[in-house]
């Protein structure tokens, strides 16, 4: 962990220095205010700050005002305040501006080294508190096998795509999609291989949509693909050119190459249409893709066209 320590005294500047080198703390100086929130507020900023009350430029305690304005994804910087100022109104000050410690001029190197530990281990646990956060989000979000969206947060996605796509009158399709005789997959190579077959057809969907677009488990070897901005031409194109990559790349496994194929159906939302007729629709384009063969896009509009006909 690196501390930055910001100090205008070119001696209080050297003994602290001196003392961190000692103790085995890496760190960064700085001599103004200036100078120092350049380094807090770029990248790789240091989480752990010496700073004096009294600095050129931008004085220690706006430091930790501007520190505690920030949005909370930025991190947080555990902050020390040296001072030669000792008046109980002035610690309070501090606290209020946001400073976590206050450490009073000429003070014991031990204390220093004290406040120094404490503040290192508070960043840690921080630190490993919102890692853990994330990572529950995550399993809260993601499919645990597979690791494209669960069923719950896909079908969310639509629920804002849809809404959005109907306050702008932009177009929005979804693919359903379904990975072709899987059940002979795991029959025949067993569940474990099944899994990797799993694993591997949502990395390939992941990888070849857009960022914006939506990837998510639907339930067992199905996907559902939401598309914003996409209109049914485009969807179904875009969707032939998955498949496509799909079953001319055969999928590694402990038993050698499996060759796979997904059958997919694409619909196009109209105007106030629910979700769940938007569904109902790409579930029936994908029903005719499996009749026809499999292996094979098919649109809402071509499932109209045959509905309509017969």
């Amino acid at each position: 962990m690196t501390i930055l320590l910001a100090e205008d005294s070119a001696f209080y500047r050297r003994m602290i220095a001196n003392h961190l080198k000692e103790w085995g703390f890496e760190f960064v100086t700085a001599q103004d205010g200036k100078q120092a929130w350049k380094l807090l507020a770029g990248k790789d900023a240091p989480r752990l700050a010496l700073l004096d009350w009294v600095l050129p430029e931008i004085e220690g305690i706006e430091l930790c005002r501007r520190l505690r304005s920030r949005p909370e994804g930025e991190g947080y910087t555990y902050t020390v305040l040296l001072t030669a100022k000792s008046q109980k109104q002035e610690m309070l000050e501090a606290m209020d501006a946001g400073a976590d410690d206050f450490l009073v001029k000429p003070f014991d190197p031990p204390e220093l080294k004290a406040r120094l530990m404490v503040g290192k281990r508070i960043v840690e646990l921080q630190e490993n508190l919102v890692s853990a956060n994330k990572a529950l989000y995550f399993a809260a979000c993601h499919d645990s096998l597979t690791q494209v969206w669960n069923r719950g947060e896909i079908l969310a996605f639509l629920t804002r795509e849809l809404a959005r796509a109907r306050r702008g009158a932009e177009p929005l399709a979804a693919i359903l999609v379904d990975v072709d005789h899987f059940k002979k997959v795991n029959d025949q190579f067993g569940h474990q291989t099944g899994d990797l077959v799993l694993q591997e057809i949502a990395g390939r969907f992941a990888r070849a949509v857009r960022e914006y677009d939506g990837v998510g488990r639907y339930g067992g070897e199905e996907f559902l693909v939401i598309m914003p901005g996409c209109d049914l031409s485009t969807a179904a194109r875009r969707a032939d050119q998955i498949r496509n990559l799909i079953a001319s790349q055969p999928i590694s496994s402990p038993q050698g190459p499996i060759a796979v194929t997904v059958s997919m159906g694409v619909a196009g939302a109209e105007a106030s249409e629910s979700k769940e007729l938007l569904l109902r629709r790409a579930d029936s384009a994908l029903y005719e893709a499996k009749r026809k063969g499999r292996n094979r896009v098919e649109s809402s509009a071509g499932v109209l066209a045959i509905a309509a006909s017969s």
